[in-house]
């Protein structure tokens, strides 16, 4: 057994997450918990299907099928903005989704994880990653609410999990590929970031940190794919605790539930095999994942951030 599914136990005094719902993802995202409606919505963002469970009855549906969506916040002003492959997009839920932008400063948005910021400002990045040969860099990208779409920086091979600290002077960006979670000085009024540094860099012989998401302390807690768990970082990068997942391929975290200390944990039931698979990790055999787990945090969460974006005039 491969050192990601070996767990310190002087920091996992909680159980392991256990199944919420079997969804069935090829690869579970972005889960988004909606605090007014008490609903966790999800993508499955290479089966091209958009989900959302019911806290009260336990039970989930899928909202559609055949749009792809790598990431997505609610909307203000109604709806979703949703990031995927081609740009960003505003989309009601119901109709076809209408784009925002395709294209920042020259380069083509295909884009993956995000965030809002208490603005509505959008923030997310860019991935071009292709193990079978050269590629270009990745960008970090905001986007205004009057759909005005900035470069902040550059330089990621895969673009994932994207959040920001509870007083938002910190933005946190995952690059997968690196091993790497990222941190900014983050200016909410202007969307400016400066300061990159260099927070967590996940050891070769664990799984790879994916999407993310910030506790009310201000910890950090990153999905491990190939790992199957959970991992708390603090402030400071340093591991706190992991929480053990029945799903090698752990994608994403949020926090949800009436009091915001549930873990909300997507996963992925299509095997990848990547390069950057840890040392002894066996891509033939599962459990990968597919469904959606959850684990009492016993810490709450933040509320996720809505976005406020508009069509550009």
């Amino acid at each position: 057994m491969v050192k990601q599914f070996m767990i310190d136990s002087a920091h996992s005094s909680l159980g392991p997450a256990t199944l919420l719902t079997d969804s069935g993802d090829l690869c579970g995202e972005c889960p988004v918990w909606d605090a007014t409606s008490q609903k966790l919505y999800w993508t499955d963002c290479v089966g091209l299907k958009f989900h959302c469970f019911d806290w009260s009855s336990g039970a989930y549906r899928t909202l559609r099928s055949g749009l792809e969506i790598y990431g997505f916040r609610i909307n203000q002003h109604g709806g979703f903005v949703i990031t995927n492959t081609s740009g960003v997009w505003l989309w009601d839920g119901t109709n076809e989704p209408r784009l925002v932008a395709s294209e920042a400063e020259g380069a083509r948005l295909q884009l993956n994880d995000c965030c809002a910021d208490s603005t509505g400002r959008l923030i997310t990045a860019s991935f071009y990653y292709n193990p079978a040969g050269d590629y270009e860099l990745g960008r970090l990208i905001g986007v205004d609410p009057t759909g005005r779409v900035r470069v902040l920086d550059d330089g990621f091979h895969l673009a994932n999990g994207i959040g920001l600290s509870p007083d938002e002077r910190t933005l946190y960006v995952t690059d997968t590929v690196a091993r790497q979670i990222r941190a900014y000085d983050y200016d909410a009024p202007t969307g400016a970031v400066a300061r990159r540094r260099v927070l967590v860099e996940v050891p070769d012989d664990e799984g790879i940190p994916d999407g993310l998401a910030v506790d009310s302390e201000g910890f950090l807690w990153s999905a491990q794919w190939y790992g199957g768990c959970v991992v708390r970082y603090d402030p400071d990068g340093s591991v706190e605790r992991r929480i053990p997942v029945p799903a090698k391929q752990t994608s994403s975290v949020a926090f949800g539930g009436p009091e915001l200390k549930h873990l909300l944990i997507t996963s992925a039931a299509q095997s990848e095999k990547l390069p950057v698979m840890p040392r002894g990790y066996d891509p033939d055999c599962g459990p990968f994942g597919g469904g959606v787990y959850q684990a009492d945090a016993g810490i709450a969460g933040q509320l996720q951030r809505p976005a406020a974006i508009r069509l550009p005039a």
